[in-house]
């Protein structure tokens, strides 16, 4: 994709990576958003605006690092601005889904994805604080090197697997506990 990236960008065709970069990257991206703030409506919007910060972005891109190493940072930092922003502090946002809009199929699709044991880790992982859970999530989820986690995060390697080490033994305890 870098590859491409670089030719493409000579040719100022920006729409065509931004939509190779939502093909590829937009579902993993989205559950990323998602792990931060745990809430799929606002992961939407942010995830979007994600992109936009990306497309807008896309003249400074050199090449240094993966596209997706870059593009997991940017929504990193948008994840941890909305953390802290006054929107997220002081409005509460519900995303309840009416029972009886959905299908047979939905309704399947639903059970199977609610495992009892897929469901604890889950509640377990999104307990975390959000240095454990990104790194959790990042190495786990999307099984990208430490290194990558570290630029990623903007810490050194040996804090990823000092998080890493921290974030097991919390879900352990908690799990057994």
């Amino acid at each position: 994709m870098e590859e491409m990236i670089a030719d493409v960008l000579h040719e100022e065709n920006k729409e065509y990576i931004l939509m190779e970069a939502m093909n590829l990257h937009g579902q993993d991206l989205l559950q990323l958003v998602y792990s931060y703030v745990k809430n799929k409506a606002v992961a939407e919007d942010l995830t979007q605006d994600i992109f936009v910060k990306c497309y807008k972005a896309l003249h400074t891109y050199n090449g240094k690092s993966k596209f997706k190493t870059r593009l997991w940072r940017i929504a990193i930092n948008q994840c941890k601005d909305f953390l802290k922003s006054w929107y997220n502090n002081k409005v509460v946002v519900t995303e309840e889904e009416p029972e009886n809009h959905r299908t047979k199929n939905d309704l399947v699709e639903y059970e199977v994805i609610q495992r009892e044991d897929d469901d604890e880790l889950i509640d377990a992982i999104m307990q975390l604080s959000i240095k454990y859970r990104e790194v959790i999530y990042l190495f786990y989820y999307e099984e990208l090197p430490i290194k990558e986690i570290a630029l990623m995060t903007d810490v050194s390697d040996n804090t990823v697997k000092t998080r890493l080490r921290r974030a097991k033994e919390l879900l352990k305890l908690q799990l057994e506990g």
